[in-house]
């Protein structure tokens, strides 16, 4: 696993980087405390995920997320003293494949992105059909009525473990395990970012959903298409 770190403060870079020598001594670490000299690493270095702060010296990290995915899919974790909703909408919008606040717990850092690596490389997947929603998991696009819709890794995780249990409610936990692997403090307000996305993309009227309900202290129930 090469691991590239945008990041300009070293304290932070210091605390990652010992925490994959102690847990995942296999990865190779690479880093640049600048959002333009990082974009080119990526290009040249082929990083297999990269670990990007939002307050970068010489230019913003979300335009340096923009820029990533102008040319690459490669998986992108946002580690920032930002938590706005406001702010995680944005990176997720933007094509992160997750957000995490700093200060964070370094053994939850790594499991999220050991659960990311692995959805990288997923087993070929059926179609997954339930009245009009037709799902393809391995292009990662959503026919819903006459909608063709592109989604990301997550969005599609999601998706297909409603999916699986329309009509049902699925719970914070089993959509945080079905993601991460394993549930983590503020992952339910992660999954309504998520979950929000979803409705955008899905619903007539987003604020008034119809397909994906919210069962408030429980979870979310995807109604029959």
């Amino acid at each position: 696993m090469k691991v590239l770190i945008i990041e300009d403060d070293s304290e932070i870079i210091e605390i990652i980087s010992l925490a994959f020598k102690l847990c995942l001594p296999q990865a190779k670490l690479i880093s640049s405390r600048l959002g333009e000299e990082g974009l080119i690493m990526v290009e040249k270095q082929s990083p297999d995920i990269v670990l990007l702060d939002l307050g970068l010296p010489d230019t913003s990290g979300f335009e340096v997320l923009k820029q990533i995915r102008l040319f690459s899919d490669v998986p992108v974790v946002i580690l920032t003293v930002r938590g706005s909703e406001t702010d995680i909408v944005k990176g997720l919008q933007y094509g992160a494949d997750d957000y995490i606040v700093k200060p964070f717990r370094q053994m939850e850092m790594l499991a999220r992105i050991q659960s990311i690596i692995r959805r990288q490389h997923p087993a070929e997947e059926k179609t997954i059909e339930v009245g009009s929603i037709h799902l393809d998991p391995n292009l990662r696009r959503c026919y819903y009525g006459s909608k063709e819709i592109s989604l990301t890794r997550t969005e599609c995780l999601i998706l297909s473990r409603m999916l699986y249990n329309v009509g049902h409610v699925v719970s914070h936990s089993s959509l945080a395990e079905t993601i991460w692997g394993d549930e983590y403090p503020g992952a339910a307000h992660n999954i309504r970012v998520y979950i929000q996305r979803l409705r955008e993309k899905l619903e007539d009227n987003p604020e008034e959903p119809e397909l994906i309900k919210t069962k408030v202290g429980l979870g979310y129930i995807l109604a029959r298409p």
